[in-house]
């Protein structure tokens, strides 16, 4: 160890230490782009939108802007800062955040609660899309809306321009992101630092603003105004829109990196931002109207303008990766059926393309535009899908901390429990909009969790059917190697969910061309409870007899399988697969509805409709289509 230190001394070491050290800030930048894009735009509209719910009710504008920041500051303090960036971020899946990872946490360690965690999960990502429809909306809205500054009669153009501007995003998510990707971070650092001077540049124009750093006043002022200041409550939680991003992205940056942004970049800009908006509306209430674009000259507000329009496009843009990334990790682990992904980058692994999902998100986002009309409207609707998703975020995070880190119960809950109350305070607030916007983001999460729970349910369905008809394979090999059927050249390979019995496409084959191949593969491709499988850990190869031999391909949730690929690496295993003299069946089923069904009517058919628009399983598993053998059968569900 000694010579390995006195050789990296010197030069090459301090060269070393410079790379890791650019390499570090690299991903500093790239996480100020990516994680804090969407929390980076809250600015917009969320002091604004607090502000004008409390002079509407006319509370007096000294009073409401001292409570307003103050909630503000505190809930940046305890659940980003805190909850987020402190305990969550420590609370990884093998290096991986967001929400099926922290399921897939708890379902490993808390074994009882498995089906508790799993119900969790799966409303959070519920939640999740309703965010990432409300996201793109409100942003690109809020930021067009600067138009009515630069001139009062360009108020019509407002939706017609975000319109067209959501439609370009979403349109150039097909061609891939990685060649204008890099140019996020250094955009959105850019916003950042213009977030900070312009609320510098009037956070003097009245020392009273800084009263505000005092907790107490945000919490009088929510308990002497009741149900108004509950309601304003609610909207002042948009200041923390975007937090479930910072784990969320947790494996693409790291931990450190996203620290490192946020205490040292991005909180400051955002304090400095709001409490500069606060200081200029006490010195003139007349800024109420659109504190954020009155915080720059005139002169600016052009330039202003096209800044904040990049800005939400890009977190609008992280948003939608997001929904395939997490639509990737829902398939992998069986919630839905498969959708087409297409891989739009040869560098980068993580670039994927979903269209069925882009398409899904383009209609609920411009629904959304044309059905609320500003980010005012919207902001209620917003509220209450990013204060769910944080509750459910914190009760899987209670079994982490308490099964996974091995605290005991009453330490575990004393950390999580302050935070759960706090949330469920602001997602009460934010439920009294409901008949105001607050049903769109519970309608799509109510939706998607009646999808994935009829997938779930059905598939367990189908499988025990499926089961009846398959033999276990190693009594059929038994009674094969008795009695031989006739042999062909060649190597058969059976896609199969259970390794351990003989699927129906070959029981289907033998019944009815009365042949075997001479080498038979039966391959399972299974998802683990982890983001990514090593590579020595992919591939267990059993040699059930001197014909047969089980494969099983083990992937996380965050990784898509490739058949090809899985054949390249059985050859490191002894395993050598010619493709050109290999077929691979595989199993076609027909579903039919029954009376005996264990699912009630309406969720058999939704099943049924759901498996008949799954992607084909040749195309899905990237298999040569001219090498398919597709055997039918009819199953009853």
């Amino acid at each position: 160890m000694a010579q390995t230190r006195a050789s990296r001394s010197g030069p090459e070491a301090g060269a070393a230490d410079a790379q890791h050290t650019e390499g570090y800030w690299a991903l500093v930048i790239g996480s100020i782009g990516v994680v804090f894009g969407d929390i980076g735009t809250s600015p917009l509209y969320a002091f604004r939108e607090a502000m004008h719910a409390a002079h509407s009710r006319g509370i007096s504008t000294g009073e409401a802007v001292i409570g307003v920041l103050s909630l503000i500051l505190w809930v940046l303090i305890l659940i980003v800062s805190l909850k987020y960036v402190i305990v969550l971020l420590r609370a990884d899946n093998r290096g991986e955040g967001g929400t099926f990872a922290l399921m897939a946490l708890g379902q490993a360690v808390a074994k009882r609660s498995s089906p508790l965690i799993l119900a969790l999960g799966v409303a959070g990502a519920s939640f999740f899309y309703g965010d990432a429809v409300i996201t793109p909306a409100i942003s690109v809205l809020s930021a067009v809306e600067g138009l009515k500054l630069i001139a009062p009669q360009l108020e019509k153009a407002v939706i017609p321009v975000a319109l067209v501007i959501i439609s370009l995003l979403f349109w150039m998510q097909s061609r891939g992101t990685d060649r204008i990707a890099k140019f996020f971070g250094p955009i959105t650092a850019l916003w950042f630092l213009v977030l900070a001077l312009g609320g510098l540049s009037h956070i003097f124009d009245n020392a009273q603003v800084l009263e505000a750093l005092n907790p107490l006043n945000g919490m009088l002022f929510v308990w002497h105004h009741g149900a108004m200041g509950l309601t304003i409550m609610g909207l002042v939680f948009l200041a923390a829109t975007g937090a479930e991003a910072l784990y969320a992205d947790l494996g693409h940056f790291g931990r450190k990196p996203i620290q490192t942004a946020w205490f040292l970049f991005v909180f400051p800009a955002l304090l400095l931002n709001y409490f500069g908006q606060g200081a200029l509306v006490l010195s003139d209430p007349t800024a109420l109207d659109n504190p954020f674009y009155k915080l720059y000259p005139d002169w600016a507000l052009i330039p202003m303008l096209i800044l904040s329009t990049l800005a939400t496009v890009i977190a609008s843009q992280a948003v939608i990766t997001g929904a395939f990334s997490l639509t990737r990790q829902a398939i992998q682990l069986g919630l839905v059926p498969r959708f087409e992904i297409r891989h739009t980058s040869e560098s980068m692994a993580g670039q994927i393309y979903m269209p069925r999902v882009n398409w899904f998100l383009f209609i609920a986002v411009v629904t959304a535009v044309v059905m609320f009309k500003s980010s005012s409207n919207l902001a209620a609707a917003y509220g209450v899908s990013v204060t769910a998703a944080m509750v459910i975020d914190s009760l899987m995070a209670f079994f982490v901390v308490w099964q996974c880190w091995k605290w005991p119960m009453w330490r575990a809950i004393a950390l999580m429990l302050p935070f759960l109350l706090i949330e469920q305070v602001f997602f009460a607030a934010n439920m009294l909009k409901l008949f105001e916007g607050g049903w769109v983001p519970l309608m799509i999460a109510g939706f998607l969790t009646l999808i994935m729970y009829t997938w779930l349910r059905g598939t367990r369905v189908l499988a025990k059917q499926t089961r009846r008809n398959e033999a276990d394979l190693d009594w059929l090999v038994r009674k094969l190697e008795a009695k031989p059927p006739h042999r062909v050249p060649g190597t058969a390979v059976f896609l199969t969910g259970d390794p351990y019995a003989a699927p129906t496409s070959m029981m289907h084959n033998l019944k009815h061309n009365r042949v075997m191949h001479e080498r038979n593969i039966l391959l399972s491709i299974k998802t683990e409870d982890t983001p990514r499988v090593a590579r020595h850990e992919r591939l267990t190869v059993e040699r059930v007899s001197d014909h047969f031999i089980r494969i099983i391909a083990r992937y996380g949730f965050m990784e898509t399988p490739n058949v090809p690929k899985i054949i390249e690496m059985c050859r490191r295993k002894d395993v050598n697969i010619d493709m050109g003299s290999t077929s691979f069946f595989l199993s076609r089923r027909s579903l039919r509805v029954t009376s005996k069904s264990e699912l009630p009517r309406w969720q058999e058919r939704l099943f049924i409709a759901l498996a008949g628009s799954a992607e084909d399983a040749t195309t899905f598993f990237q298999i040569p289509t001219d090498r398919v053998v597709e055997v039918g059968t009819q199953v009853t569900v």
